[in-house]
């Protein structure tokens, strides 16, 4: 990887060992709502853009173009392991990847929804979560975790996590179902969902990071970013504030060596 930081990348710092970072829209040559910086090849930007951009970011990473993994999500909770680069047609409906390989950069794409990267600084295995709601109520990254216990040994106390940009607890309105859903499924809604204005307000971030400790890992090993992509749209894609035919941004973690 090169030492300078272009103007596309916000560097996550999750733990030394890793590369971990989040696209943000600057530093490409896409035009209009994918404006500048987009990989994702899935909401209709042209493919030259994407090639260009995905190059950029090869660069930068010192890996091939191939070596970088995205998957066409669908919100579901499916996890897979990674060994070898993947073309991009056979991961479809898998919304969070793992491996243990260097060189292999595995990522998500999020334009308001929560991108979760863990690294196990024990075996030197990470992992890519792409949590929105459905993917948070549906426990992903409790599975993640999992399938790394099965594939890794991993222990949760050794992991490192880090939250990306994605839509605030302050931001992000809901209707009156999706906090009931939430009861439901478990999670303490004293401390992710308030009342304001007389609309329902769910904190993602806040959701995910508490189920992280409840998991077992260390309060003090996990990072939020605190950006919000709604209130900062300018410097991240923003579904709801763009539409659904717009950018995403990539988060990534890669072990260099």
């Amino acid at each position: 990887m090169t030492t300078a930081v272009p103007a596309f990348v916000l560097p996550l710092p999750l733990h030394p060992e890793v590369t971990a970072f989040s696209t943000l829209r600057a530093g490409g040559v896409s035009r209009g709502e994918y404006a500048s910086f987009n990989i994702c090849p899935y909401t209709g930007d042209r493919p030259e853009n994407i090639e260009i951009n995905r190059h950029l970011l090869a660069a930068f990473l010192g890996i091939p173009d191939s070596h970088i993994a995205l998957p066409h999500q669908t919100h579901s909770t499916e996890v897979r392991r990674l060994d070898t680069p993947a073309a991009l047609h056979t991961l479809r409906g898998v919304d969070a990847l793992i491996t243990d390989k260097p060189h292999l950069c595995v990522g998500v794409s999020t334009a308001d929804c929560i991108p979760v990267l863990l690294y196990d600084a024990a075996h030197r295995a990470v992992a890519a979560i792409h949590a929105g709601w459905r993917g948070t109520i549906g426990r992903i990254v409790e599975r993640t975790i999992s399938m790394m216990q099965k594939e890794y040994d991993t222990r949760p106390a050794a992991l490192f996590a880090a939250i990306g940009p994605g839509i605030s607890g302050n931001a992000y309105e809901v209707g009156d179902e999706l906090p009931g859903l939430f009861s439901e499924a478990g999670f303490p809604m004293g401390e992710i969902a308030f009342k304001t204005g007389g609309h329902y307000h769910l904190d993602l971030p806040r959701a995910n990071t508490l189920e992280l400790i409840r998991l077992g890992v260390p309060a003090d090993h996990i990072h939020r970013c605190n950006l919000c992509t709604y209130t900062h749209h300018q410097r991240f894609f923003s579904a709801r504030r763009q539409g659904i035919r717009s950018g995403r941004i990539f988060t990534g973690i890669l072990i260099p060596n």
